[in-house]
């Protein structure tokens, strides 16, 4: 299983894989950090693909081409704000990344690239977040035995060591 789920640090809009996943928010019509970063790197017709699909709910998921991108498609999904965490904030992550991982399948996407969701101008809590990752994704690739590769892909060293934690937490 390790072998198909590696973390890295890097930039997600340099990865060349079938999709990558935008930490979006529920307009998909752009926003900072992450999403800012993809919207520039595919240019504008990603921006026109997305008005076409009128937002999309915290927890829910929507493909779209890359454009401009290495990446075929990009998936968005809006991940909860924190609010204290007794606000579902933690399902509503996880189905973040699992209806990420179900929309990139169910269009014949093999190798798919995660960023961090929610941790950054969401405020989730890093940790806890790193573990709802981790096992969902790991979840997915066991029921999953056809999709190839995830890849997730940390901004920064403090991200990439949360990470790297939460996996060895599930792989001990």
């Amino acid at each position: 299983m390790r072998q198909r789920f590696t973390i890295e640090q890097g930039d997600i809009t340099t990865y060349a894989v079938d999709a990558i996943v935008n930490a979006a928010n529920t307009s998909l019509l752009g926003g900072g950090g992450v999403d800012g970063a993809i919207h520039r790197a595919a240019g504008p017709a990603l921006l026109e693909e997305c008005r076409t699909l009128h937002g999309c709910k915290t927890g829910e998921a929507k493909i779209t081409g890359g454009y401009r991108l290495p990446a075929k498609h990009v998936v968005h999904t809006p991940g909860p704000i924190w609010r204290g965490g007794k606000n579902g904030e933690a399902q509503l992550l996880e189905n973040s990344y699992r209806n990420s991982l179900t929309v990139a399948w169910k269009n014949g996407c093999r190798t798919v690239a995660f960023p961090s969701i929610s941790t950054g101008v969401y405020h989730f809590p890093l940790d806890q977040a790193a573990r709802i990752a981790v096992r969902t994704i790991l979840d997915f690739l066991e029921e999953h035995p056809d999709m190839e590769h995830v890849t997730m892909v940390c901004f920064d060293v403090n991200t990439r060591w949360a990470y790297d934690a939460a996996i060895q937490e599930f792989m001990a």
